[in-house]
């Protein structure tokens, strides 16, 4: 008879952190991913949305108001903790060794500050196979280099499939880097899926 696992080890997930990139039309299926997502979902997401600068507040009033799990603009230095942290408009995110978020308002790496590539690439860092990618609709290839630090390291990989996307740019980028392709309801049960599954 196997041994049954302690409460404890049943709650942590295999899943850490999941990290969200998203570019033109990336709004919209931000409210079809996070609102497929239960209100107490345990897994942390942070999200990089390219978005003109002065705009990020009003894409968090509209997210929080639009689906159950909790939504906040990512506060540097913050602990990692439940809910769906979006980058500022114009300042990278990324996450510390100490679990903590750090915000760059002054780095230039690629086209993009925030960049889903810095992102992905630091959760691949801290976390390992306990990090997970979503790569959205967009132009270019921020995500990809993110993706394969990710599969690399042993963590899940997902990009939105081209049926569903608006531009099938940085998402076919995401799969040819290891990205597995699906739409964004497939993609929120996977998440799910995760986070259920123990360490």
């Amino acid at each position: 008879m196997v041994p049954a696992r302690s409460t404890r080890e049943r709650a942590r997930p295999r899943c850490e952190a999941i990290g969200v990139v998203a570019s033109t039309g990336g709004p919209a299926v931000l409210v079809e991913l996070l609102g497929a997502l239960p209100a107490d979902f345990p897994v942390p997401l942070l999200v990089v949305q390219h978005i003109a600068d002065g705009f990020a507040e009003g894409l968090v009033r509209m997210l929080d108001q639009a689906v159950a799990l909790p939504v906040a603009l990512a506060r540097d230095d913050a602990p990692l903790a439940r809910g769906a942290w979006v980058a500022p408009a114009d300042a990278h995110l990324t996450l510390t060794r100490a679990r903590r978020a750090k915000l760059d308002g002054d780095a230039v790496h690629g086209r993009h500050r925030p960049s889903g590539d810095l992102l992905l690439q630091s959760l691949a860092e801290v976390a390992g196979a306990g990090a997970a990618a979503v790569v959205l609709t967009g132009m270019g290839r921020d995500g990809a280099a993110g993706v394969a630090a990710i599969a690399e390291r042993g963590g899940a990989a997902f990009a939105q499939d081209e049926a569903s996307s608006s531009i099938w740019g940085m998402p076919r980028a995401a799969v040819e880097a290891g990205a597995r392709a699906l739409p964004p309801e497939r993609i929120a049960a996977a998440l799910v899926r995760l986070a259920g599954e123990p360490r």
